[in-house]
């Protein structure tokens, strides 16, 4: 696996991020994993570079790892939300592979995404394994926290996109092929997230940062990952998101355009932070969604059926969420742009494409979790995996989010609250945001409606599509250890 790496790659890693709340530290010269890591001081550096891991690296360089800003490709187009421009473009096949679920192992978002997660679950290994540097204890309960919920945030997604994987919570040797490539069960990746959750918990100060991992952002992660069990843990979950409701420190904005153009805001419970206008401290992906801006010419375009459940069911969020293609309004297929993430908040002129700054150098955050995405867990929770549930606090974090866009507190207010209508409230509340794929996962719905609209647009979608496949390359360097997923 690529997360065999020299420390010094760590290191380099910090010389690239920069989120917009916290400061960056200054990373020495000539060091080793031998002689660095003695302070605090130099274990919070190595935190910032397992931050950089997630951030990723923007450019267009297949060969570099991309992190978050490639996320949307494994996510939002393997669902009904959004689809790329030209499928069998050759700069495009990998993104049509996701589009039509027709994935091959050699696909090159999956192998970046993949070796990105691992790279930072090793930055937060090799912190862990030094953490006994840090003297003072609640300083070192706190780095500890923070590398164990970067460890746990990627393993989560790894787990829910791949399924059983290999077991890594210390740095292990490169010559021992055996521990590096055998997949374990996916309920014992997923113990070890939950342990890793529950020490971030304990440990994380109420430091006031959202592009840091806090106590509650590991609240509201490991709330998802109760619901997301194979047996779910409703009540626990239920109990987090009451935590985080009843602290009185989120709110919803009332500016649905705000939540996404105005940075940190109360809405905000952990994003990955970018600064606009230096290429190592700016994302790529808001440009990449642009049609003809640069290079790009479209690749995470929303499907006629989002916009369609958008526009029954969005209220005002619907012009926020996407808008039609300023190039396809004079011929050609009209095609629709996700509209939360225009690079640095401007939308490009009426032709699309005249931006003030540039827009490849974008500092837009990546929200991973937000204040609306609590409030919907917690009816989930409540709801606990019936078709429909009577009860008022349910319905009460429901209509919150429902309120905000523009419906009725009264005449809008459902007598009871069923799944489908909360899936479908997720699915426009947090339209391409890379969460449908796990939602219809851990609904349970994901083979009837990937199925259904497979197949209203002549593609196929079968029970093994609902993972991914290990990265043909990883198999090779396994020499025979590592098992592919059935279908591949």
């Amino acid at each position: 696996m690529k997360y065999f790496k020299y420390i010094a790659l760590i290191l380099m890693g910090n010389t690239f991020i920069s989120c917009s709340d916290f400061l960056e530290p200054t990373p020495s010269s000539s060091i080793t994993t031998d002689n660095y890591y003695t302070t605090a001081d130099e274990l919070e550096t190595a935190l910032i570079g397992a931050y950089a891991g997630i951030k990723g690296v923007n450019s267009n360089d297949k060969k570099d790892n991309h992190g978050v800003q490639w996320e949307y490709y494994l996510t939002e187009m393997r669902t009904d939300n959004t689809s790329t421009k030209s499928p069998d473009s050759e700069d495009a096949s990998d993104a049509g592979q996701m589009e039509s679920f027709d994935v091959l192992p050699t696909n090159n978002f999956i192998l970046n995404y993949y070796t990105s997660s691992f790279e930072v679950i090793y930055r937060s290994n090799v912190i862990l394994e030094h953490i006994d540097v840090v003297e003072d204890e609640a300083t070192k309960a706190a780095i500890e926290g923070e590398a164990k919920f970067l460890r746990a945030y990627s393993y989560f997604n790894l787990v829910r996109l791949f399924g059983d994987l290999p077991y890594v919570d210390h740095i292990l040797d490169p010559a021992d092929t055996e521990a590096q490539f055998t997949r374990v069960d996916t309920s014992v990746i997923y113990d070890l997230i939950v342990s890793d959750l529950l020490t971030a918990i304990d440990g994380i100060e109420d430091h006031g940062y959202k592009t840091r991992a806090s106590k509650d952002a590991a609240k509201a992660l490991l709330a998802k990952v109760y619901l997301s069990l194979e047996t779910p843990e409703y009540t626990k979950a239920q109990l987090l998101c009451e935590e985080i409701i009843n602290s009185g420190e989120y709110k919803l904005l009332s500016d649905f355009y705000d939540v996404f153009y105005t940075e940190l805001n109360d809405e905000v419970i952990f994003a990955i932070g970018y600064n606009s206008g230096i290429q190592d401290n700016s994302q790529i992906f808001s440009a990449d969604w642009m049609n003809a801006v640069g290079n790009t010419s479209g690749v995470n375009y929303a499907t006629t059926d989002a916009k369609a459940a958008i526009d029954a069911n969005g209220g005002n969020r619907t012009e926020v969420s996407y808008r039609e293609d300023p190039l396809t309004l004079f011929g050609g297929t009209i095609r629709y742009q996700v509209g939360k993430y225009f690079p640095d908040g401007e939308t490009g002129g009426s032709d699309g494409q005249t931006f003030t700054g540039l827009p490849q150098l974008a500092g837009n955050d990546w929200i991973v979790l937000r204040y609306a995405d609590v409030l919907l867990m917690h009816s989930e929770a409540i709801l606990a995996g019936s078709s429909s549930t009577s009860s008022s606090s349910a319905i009460n974090s429901y209509m919150e989010v429902r309120e905000r866009a523009g419906f009725d507190a009264v005449t809008d207010r459902p007598s009871s609250l069923s799944k489908d209508a909360l899936l479908l409230e997720r699915r426009v509340e947090l339209a391409f945001e890379n969460q449908r794929l796990f939602d219809l996962l851990r609904f349970n719905e994901a083979q009837s409606k990937l199925s259904a609209f497979a197949t209203a647009n002549g593609f196929t979608f079968t029970s093994t599509d609902l993972l991914l496949p290990i990265p043909q390359n990883e198999i090779n360097l396994s020499n025979g250890v590592m098992e592919q997923n059935p279908g591949y």
